[in-house]
């Protein structure tokens, strides 16, 4: 297991609707990182498999918070995937004892497919999935070198919103290839229209690249919530002062005039944590 800072933090809620989110985070990791069609596909598969105990076992069909941490470093690719719920016993853990209710079914999946796997009980209550993957010819993201950015993306209540996706990326290259598909998947849960989610995909691709020199944490933190036909996106932490900076920019090539095109509304908030701030956006299904 690494004692080391992740490229990806992702929490959601427990449902199905929220593995299509996982699925995107990992092809844009995919894509940044190398990785061929085949090693894709059994990462999505382990990785899908572990998500599913969570929804169908962690909270006795109810919703709690599903997290996902996404490691990628020099020979392989690891993932971990953690729920807060009633968790597995010591043998059911160690895999001598099947678990009650199902919960072992995918196991024996991620074991063929990874080529580690380990499972922990978290203190304080749920259990934790690490798979490893020996990927053939991977490009090494290079650690965050602080875990500053990585609460901004945990939503302060103890199960996040049914509609809600709360991620930090880092490094910058890798947001670029994140943050875009996470917006078109909620904005497809938020029942927009084709076109319009080209608009949030264009948008979310113009955010990641100005907010760049911008940023004040290790990780880019991104919330996004979806509600029939409307997003909105909280982004930062951003330096104080700069989030008013980039929406006035109506330069040909500004932020300004591509939220003028696309966007809304957006306003900014302060951070309680430190002199920074997020920009927030509201996008509607229809112009």
């Amino acid at each position: 297991m690494p004692a080391e800072i992740p490229n990806v933090r992702l929490k959601l809620a427990s449902n199905p609707e929220s593995a299509v989110v996982v699925r995107q985070v990992i092809a844009g990791l995919a894509d940044t990182i190398g990785l061929g069609a085949l090693e894709l596909n059994e990462v999505n598969t382990a990785v899908s498999e572990a998500s599913n105990n969570v929804v169908l076992h962690a909270y006795g069909g109810e919703e709690g918070p599903l997290e996902v941490d996404m490691f990628c470093r020099c020979g392989g690719l690891c993932v971990a995937v953690r729920d807060r719920g009633r968790g597995m016993s010591g043998d059911q853990l160690a895999g001598s004892t099947p678990p009650a209710g199902g919960l072992g079914i995918g196991l024996p999946v991620i074991r063929a497919l990874a080529r580690e796997v380990e499972c922990n009980d978290v203190p304080d209550g749920g259990t934790e999935v690490w798979m490893t993957f020996a990927t053939a010819h991977p490009h090494t993201l290079r650690q965050p070198h602080q875990d500053d950015g990585l609460q901004g993306a945990v939503l302060e209540s103890p199960s996040p919103p049914t509609n809600t996706a709360a991620l930090a990326v880092a490094p910058i290259s890798l947001a670029r290839a994140v943050v875009p598909r996470v917006l078109s998947a909620m904005a497809a849960r938020a029942y927009f229209s084709i076109d319009r989610i080209s608009d949030a995909q264009l948008l979310a691709d113009a955010l990641v690249a100005h907010t760049d020199d911008s940023l004040c944490a290790s990780h880019l933190n991104v919330e996004v919530d979806a509600a029939p036909r409307e997003l909105r996106l909280r982004l930062g932490p951003l330096h104080a002062g700069h989030a008013g900076a980039l929406v006035h920019d109506t330069t040909a090539d500004g932020l300004g005039a591509l939220l003028g095109l696309l966007a809304d509304g957006h306003r900014t908030v302060g951070v309680s944590a430190g002199p920074s701030e997020m920009l927030v956006l509201r996008l509607d299904a229809r112009r």
